[in-house]
This record gives C-alpha cells, structure tokens and sequence, in this order.
C-alpha cells in the first residue's frame, strides 16, 4: 500500500500505537495552526472524506474530496460548521448524563501507524471505569427535517465514520449521539464489523494511490453536490469553445435523451401511483394500516402566494412588506464582469442532433 511523507507541522511520535488508539499514533496536537491542519488534512483520508468517496454524503462527493486534497477545495467556515462544533460538548455532556459513561476531549489527529494516509479526527473519547480510553464518540446535529433517518438506527454517512475510526485507531467499538431538532438526542452503539473495515481500507487505499497520489481525477457521479461543485469550479472565458470527440459527444446525447425519455415515463407513472394514494385518502391527513402510518397528505406545504393575492386582494395587501432585493438589472449593466461571476451554468443539449 501507498506510503505518505508526513507534512511540516506533524508532530513526532512512536512508531507504535498509543494506549488510547491501539493502531495509531498522534501526528498533530489539538490546537495546532490552522494551516498546519489543513495540511495533514490534506495529505491522506480522513473519516469525514469516507463517505464523500463512497457518494454516502448529500453534501460532498468524490470530486469534492479529490479537489480538497489538491487544495482546491472550500475552506471556508460555514454557520452550519460553527455550529457544529458549539454544540459538540454540548451533545457529548447530554451523552454522558444519559449513558454514564466518561467522554474526554482528544488529543488531536491520528494516523494509522502502518498506513499514514489513514486519519482520524475523533470528537470525543470515551473512558471506562479504570480511565482507559475504550471507544471512540462522534457527535452530530441534525434538524428536524432529518428525524426519520435516525429512527432505525445510523445513516450510513455517520456509520461509516464510525467505522473509520475503528478502522483507523484500532477499537472494537464506537458510539454515535446525533441532537434532532435541538432538544432530542439519539445514540447508538456500532460494533466493529471485520468485513467492512477491510473493505474500506482496502478501497480507500486504492482510490488514495490513484486520485491524490498519482492525480488522476474521479469519474463523473449522479450526485447533485458535484453538479453544484462542477458549476462553480472554473473561471468561465466568455466564448470559450473546446472541441470534443463526435463518438463520444453523440455517445453521451443519445445516453441523455433516452434518460431523459425514462425520466418522463417514471414521472408519469409515479404520479398515478401517489394520486391513488391522495384519493384513498380523500379529506383525511393520515393513512393508516393498523396501528401504523402508511402515508400522510397534510396541508403543510408552500404556501400558494399568487392565488392568495388573486382571491384575498384585500387581505393580502395588509399582509405584504418590503423586502430587500439586489437589483440584478442595474448589476448587469454597471459591473458586467461581476454579475457574469454569479450568475450559475446552465448544460443545454439541442435536440437536433450531430
């Protein structure tokens, strides 16, 4: 497997594990410089990239984690990210008042000591009875919206960061607290599966050697996050014309026009699927099947803004503000370049063809 030359920053540490993570060793303290961890992050596979290369993350895919580790990723600190790491003690005291077992803060980034592309930046570390480190504790806040996904147990995301982590530090098991909505906390414990950490190491190695190592980017993938990556990755050149290969331009329309046909026809059929289910319904809210939800048709959705001004004029005029708005035609008139800059691309395929 790939070796990795540790980054300036790293700390030195034993070729061994320490007590805390048998099979990994601490290669930079908790409050380094920024730039420091950027650095280490960037030179192997952490556990929030795992999922990202599996395309098991909505937010991150492939790409995304491909571009980070050649340092073309977004570094930059969202409100959710902030947020995030307010709430972790937060949601690690919470943790120990309902289980009654000890979390610690960690100590800072570790490599596995065999293979130093493989990180783990661990949120807590729980302690039993004698004060060992046993099991690692990842913390997540998740809203409201995302309830149902941690009903039967942990997303796959979260999971499989879990199991990095073991995979990484060598435990045998590992805790997940995830706060829903901000006032109810799920935990789960995830017992160490054999198989899948062999599995991940395995095709984590393999996709590290061939897209940070050697460079060479991932394919194309389904998820909208890269849709919405590949979007804004170049600096568009206004007119700019790049010639393609026919066979495989046509090969790629063709693909996209019999999708696109499929789409409809899904579409279609999906509608005739969920209107009987709305005439089943009828007046009521809920469907049920015994004690059992079997679906809902509740009236919480957007709100019909243009057909209340049409039948309640009066009653809608008392109910309007001001709001402000960027004046996007002026924009485009006086700083052309700039309004050229935010504006999104748009793939449009003719339909006549080549």
């Amino acid at each position: 497997m790939t070796t990795m030359t540790v980054p300036a920053g790293a700390v030195e540490a034993p070729a061994c594990g320490r007590p805390d993570a048998p099979t990994a060793r601490l290669i930079l303290p908790a409050g380094a410089p920024e730039a420091e961890w950027h650095a280490v992050r960037a030179a192997g596979i952490g556990g929030s990239d795992v999922a990202a290369i599996l395309g098991l993350d909505p937010y991150r895919g492939p790409r995304h984690v491909y571009e980070a580790k050649h340092g073309r990723g977004d570094t930059r600190d969202t409100q959710p990210m902030r947020w995030g790491r307010r709430l972790e003690a937060l949601i690690a005291e919470a943790f120990t008042e309902e289980t009654a077992l000890t979390t610690i803060e960690t100590p800072g980034t570790f490599a596995h000591v065999d293979r130093p592309w493989q990180l783990a930046n661990v949120d807590r570390f729980i302690l039993d009875d004698d004060g060992a480190v046993v099991a690692p504790l990842e913390c997540k806040n998740r809203s409201e919206y995302q309830a149902d996904d941690w009903e039967e147990g942990v997303p796959d995301s979260p999971a499989i960061q879990a199991h990095w982590y073991m995979a990484t530090c060598g435990w045998s098991h590992a805790w997940v607290a995830a706060l829903i909505g901000g006032n109810r906390l799920r935990k789960y414990r995830l017992d160490r599966d054999e198989e899948i950490v062999t599995w991940l190491v395995d095709h984590c190695g393999r996709w590290y050697q061939d897209h940070v190592v050697d460079g060479f980017p991932p394919p194309a993938d389904g998820l909208k996050a890269t849709a919405d990556l590949l979007s804004k990755l170049w600096d568009v050149r206004t007119d700019e014309v790049v010639n393609v290969d026919l066979d495989r331009a046509v090969e790629l329309r063709e693909k996209r026009a019999a999708l696109k046909g499929q789409e409809k026809a899904v579409a279609a059929e999906l509608r005739t699927v969920e209107n009987e289910m709305r005439l089943m319904t009828g007046e009521a809210e809920v469907a049920r099947v015994g004690s059992k939800s079997a679906w809902t048709w509740k009236q919480n959705g957007t709100f019909a803004s243009s057909r209340f001004r049409e039948e309640q004029p009066e009653l809608a005029a008392a109910y309007t503000r001001q709001v402000e708005a960027v004046d996007t035609d002026r924009l485009a008139a006086e700083h052309p370049e700039t309004y050229r800059t935010y504006r999104a691309r748009v793939l449009r395929v003719p339909a006549k063809g080549l």
